[in-house]
């Protein structure tokens, strides 16, 4: 898969079949349209194009106070597309100016001019340009101007998954990680850098790995300990996981944590990739270290159980 990071890095192709979308998490509902992406390309001999942005259009246009939180950081997203066998990716830089195009000028600009669009496919809800004002009817009614033919994924289809982003990100937050798995087709992970912290875990015989998330705006599931697979240099090892303010020592601030079970390597400075299987507990304040440690034997066999 080509990358490219804004128009004027892409050179137009002669048979482009593209897509557009914020593609956050790149879920199931998002897969149907990869897939019928392709479809088209293989009939009509084309390539495929998705166009993104970077960072979530919401973060730029919205006035809420909370931010909007990712479920899939940039990188993630490359990843998961490539996956899917996508040819070309387009990663627009979305700015307030950028927000400010008229779906015209965004079609021509991006969609003519820059790709050669010769068919889009879209979802049947999907917007173009300033206040989403392109709908797929407008589209249709001048697509044959612009040279290219529309294809919309209907409404019955996208429905009949039942899927959303909004709906995996409030799975997250209720600590639903199996739920959003079934959303998402795939574990939902968070990847960082393990940076040093208290080394509390070394005192009672769990050392863990504090875990510093690249992208604030990454959304963090719900507080509590969890099974996960971490994924470390091509290894898929099995830990434990801790979101939380670590109630028990007087916390003041909310950590990443994970112990790896029979492990025993030096990790500053590595990236690790966790992937998170299942909520076992939410987190609780222990009279001390001695009851944390005993709950922590517990919930290491319980989680032996579930990662079996």
């Amino acid at each position: 898969m080509k990358v490219y990071f804004g128009i004027q890095e892409f050179t137009k192709l002669p048979n482009a079949v593209v897509t557009s979308g914020t593609f956050d998490g790149v879920h199931l509902g998002h897969q149907k349209i990869l897939q019928r992406l392709k479809e088209v390309a293989a009939k009509t001999a084309g390539e495929t194009v998705v166009i993104t942005f970077d960072p979530h259009p919401r973060s730029v246009v919205s006035h809420e106070r909370q931010p909007v939180q990712i479920l899939s950081t940039l990188d993630e997203k490359i990843n998961l597309l490539q996956a899917n066998g996508i040819d070309h990716l387009l990663i627009i830089p979305f700015t307030r100016k950028f927000s400010e195009s008229t779906s015209a000028e965004f079609i021509q600009t991006v969609l003519v001019d820059t790709i050669g669009t010769k068919t889009l496919v879209i979802g049947y809800d999907h917007r173009f340009g300033r206040n989403r004002e392109g709908s797929f009817e407008y589209l249709k009614e001048h697509a044959s101007n612009f040279g290219f033919v529309v294809e919309e994924i209907s409404r019955h289809d996208i429905d009949n998954i039942g899927i959303s982003s909004s709906k995996i990100r409030k799975a997250l937050i209720d600590g639903e990680v199996q739920i959003a798995r079934h959303f998402l087709g795939k574990n939902y992970t968070l990847g960082g850098l393990v940076v040093k912290g208290k080394q509390l875990g070394r005192t009672i015989g769990f050392p863990t790995a504090n875990i510093q998330v690249r992208e604030l705006s990454k959304l963090v599931p719900q507080d509590g300990v969890y099974a996960v697979k971490v994924l470390y240099k091509d290894r898929s090892l099995k830990g434990m996981l801790n979101i939380g303010n670590r109630p028990t020592v007087d916390g003041t601030y909310k950590t990443i944590e994970v112990h790896i079970l029979d492990f025993n390597e030096e990790i500053y400075g590595e990236f690790l990739e966790i992937e998170l299987i299942e909520r076992i507990r939410p987190e609780i304040k222990f009279s001390g270290l001695e009851a944390l440690k005993q709950q922590i034997q517990l919930d290491k066999v319980q989680i032996l159980q579930v990662l079996a």
